[in-house]
């Protein structure tokens, strides 16, 4: 196990769909580690594989004391809608108001290749919802209302970790998901 860079928005892995897992193995079972353990560190309530630079369905999460992991996640929602808070480990010390479903149903499988199924509902839900997102390229800022996104990317603009990454040589890209040109608000 240790503690991996998580990638900050501008790096193009955010915004790429992540992969089908197909290998169970002992490779699979060291990711799973560290994201667990790079997401209790930085601390956050969840961590995708792709917000460490690895494109794989795969992400962990830790909600109400418990630690879990889902690899290849389909998610059903339930039909309502609530606004809350939320942040992401991608965007330092960002956090907006968002629309996620209230409940959410997630199969998938564990590390060791068994069925799963996470029924979660209110902060929960929104964790799975949010983590399935960085799977498929889907950021938290798609789906803000079109005021709090401009808000959102000016505040990233004149964000101290968003400058350092152009000084540092990482060119930070202004775009967004290819989602956000559909409007795709929940």
């Amino acid at each position: 196990m240790s503690i991996q860079e998580i990638r900050l928005f501008g790096d193009p892995v955010l915004l790429t769909p992540a992969a089908l897992v197909v290998d169970f193995d002992k490779e699979l079972r060291k990711l799973v580690a560290d994201l667990t353990e790079t997401m209790l560190e930085a601390p956050g309530a969840g961590l995708a594989a792709p917000q460490i630079g690895v494109p794989l369905r795969v992400f962990t999460w830790h909600v109400d004391d418990v630690l879990g992991h889902l690899i290849n996640p389909i998610l059903t929602l339930g039909d309502e809608i609530e606004e809350g808070e939320e942040g992401c480990l991608s965007f330092p010390e960002l956090r907006y108001d968002t629309k996620r479903a209230l409940t959410a149903v997630a199969r998938g499988f564990n590390m060791f290749g068994e069925p799963v199924v996470i029924e979660g509902t209110e902060f929960l839900a929104r964790a799975l919802q949010h983590e399935t997102d960085h799977l498929d390229g889907i950021l938290f800022i798609d789906r803000l209302s079109p005021e709090d996104r401009k808000l959102a990317m000016k505040e990233i603009r004149e964000s101290e970790w968003f400058n350092a990454q152009a000084v540092s040589g990482i060119s930070p890209a202004i775009k967004t998901s290819p989602h956000s040109l559909f409007g795709r608000n929940l």
